[in-house]
């Protein structure tokens, strides 16, 4: 899953990345796009290791690309953002970054520290942009539709859809909004529309101001907002962990804020975790919510999905609770799951297979 991190200039998104990853942020005034793996953190895993004592504990993660800032402030700009744009459409999701820490030593982008107003200048953008690409579909389709071609019905239903989401970006509103079944998404996926994506917002606050939340309900309804100060995460990355530890109780932080931003991706990309464990290995495996036994059993190996058998399962918080596997079936708490068993977050299982 690859999630794209975008921001005005000198909104710090670089800085916020590096302290996830324990990497050094891009360059300054960069114009390339970089990308980490980022492990998400799971205390569930912590426990399991101690359990199983294995020789690999492998994590989920998740794909970070780290954009150059956009700015709009000219024409130069907006076309540079333009071109950005139409690398990262085929990314799964979209974290905003928004300034709101003064810093004279930072020049303020537009000379204003006003998150919302930032917000809504990221997200009017989106919105122009798939309206440009809207508009040129149009026109095609419109040529397109009166000919005798092997296509022309998919066409005529095409043009429909396009002309509804001509009308829905041209009223302020998001793709998303208006897609209402699974056949138009498929319609329209391969175009990549921006505001078709899931978004998550960051506020990178200052050090004073990690109490004080700032309301962008208006400028982002029904979107996941994460709060944090970019520089001092960017601090406690460069601690060892007790240091760390003494640092966050004297801010009365319970734990980095890069964990909140990594869970909070997870979250609005709809995935869950299900586990594998073992002595080789144990290993959370991220899958979208709602997915079966079988599409899970093929996440792990192809040749698993094709021969699979049965999902032998347990909860992760049955086997905490009773303490080994052989609990765990003496109570009745080892499951049998055929093919259509949607898995749980949290799943610990063994598949049953043969090729």
């Amino acid at each position: 899953m690859k999630v794209a991190l975008i921001g005005l200039p000198q909104s710090g998104k670089s800085t916020i990345l590096s302290a996830i990853t324990g990497k050094a942020p891009a360059m300054m005034g960069s114009t390339e796009i970089h990308e980490q793996i980022v492990p998400v953190p799971d205390e569930r895993l912590d426990w399991l290791n101690g359990l199983y004592q294995p020789n690999k504990l492998v994590p989920g993660t998740v794909d970070c690309l780290d954009l150059p800032g956009v700015s709009f402030a000219d024409e130069h700009g907006r076309a540079a953002a333009r071109k950005l744009f139409g690398n990262i459409r085929t990314v799964d999701m979209f974290v905003l970054v928004v300034r709101a820490f003064a810093n004279d030593s930072v020049p303020a982008y537009r000379e204003r520290i006003d998150p919302a107003k930032d917000l809504e200048e990221l997200r009017t953008e989106f919105l122009l942009a798939d309206l440009e690409l809207v508009t040129t579909r149009i026109e095609r389709l419109e040529k397109q539709v009166n000919k005798p071609t092997k296509t022309q019905t998919q066409d005529k239903a095409e043009l429909e859809l396009q002309l509804k989401l001509q009308k829905a970006l041209e009223s302020e509103q998001p793709i998303s909004s208006v897609i209402q079944s699974e056949h138009e998404l498929e319609i329209i996926k391969p175009l990549g529309f921006l505001t078709l994506r899931p978004m998550m917002v960051v506020v990178n606050v200052g050090e004073n101001a990690l109490d004080k939340p700032i309301d962008l309900f208006k400028a982002a309804p029904g979107v996941e907002i994460v709060q944090l100060c970019a520089k001092i995460e960017s601090e406690l990355a460069g601690l060892d962990p007790e240091s760390r530890q003494e640092f966050m109780a004297d801010l009365g932080l319970k734990e980095p804020a890069s964990i909140k931003f990594v869970q909070s991706c997870y979250k609005t990309l709809g995935l869950i975790s299900f586990l594998t464990v073992g002595k080789d290995e144990v290993r959370a495996w991220p899958i979208t919510a709602g997915t079966t036994a079988l599409d899970a059993a093929g996440k792990i190996h192809s040749d698993i999905k094709r021969g699979f058998i049965r999902a032998e399962t347990m909860a992760y918080n049955d086997l905490k609770q009773l303490g080994d596997e052989k609990n765990v079936k003496a109570a009745g708490k080892m499951r049998l799951e055929g093919k259509a068993y949607v898995v749980q977050d949290g799943d610990i299982i063994n598949f049953r297979f043969n090729v």
